[in-house]
């Protein structure tokens, strides 16, 4: 995990660095529209990104607790895989959530 850490960190670094001359250049809002240099899709790329990484890790977690929870008691099997099925479930919508929020930001 600690080695993820560092190649997302590295990553957000050299975005932010390469993101400087658009913060500092000077115009019309209109053309850096046409031009594409919205910065809001960016963010909302990013924002979405960690959306799903989050929602990913949270749900591979969930699964490897439950499944090893069912390993250690089989006679509990069924109300695990319930509270799983839920628990992934509320996971997902928080996801799709923050997925329509950041879409929204986008086209604003």
């Amino acid at each position: 995990m600690q080695k993820f850490a560092k190649y997302t960190f590295a990553f957000l670094a050299a975005l932010f660095v390469t993101c400087v001359p658009a913060f500092a250049a000077e115009g019309d809002a209109e053309v850096a529209k046409a031009s594409g240099l919205g910065l809001g899709y960016l963010g909302a790329t990013i924002g979405a990104g960690l959306a799903i990484i989050g929602a990913g890790l949270g749900i591979g977690r969930l699964a490897g607790s439950a499944l090893e929870g069912m390993a250690r008691q089989p006679e509990a099997a069924g109300p695990i895989r319930a509270t799983m099925i839920l628990a992934a479930a509320l996971i997902e919508g928080a996801t799709f959530f923050a997925l329509v929020i950041t879409i929204i930001v986008a086209v604003k």
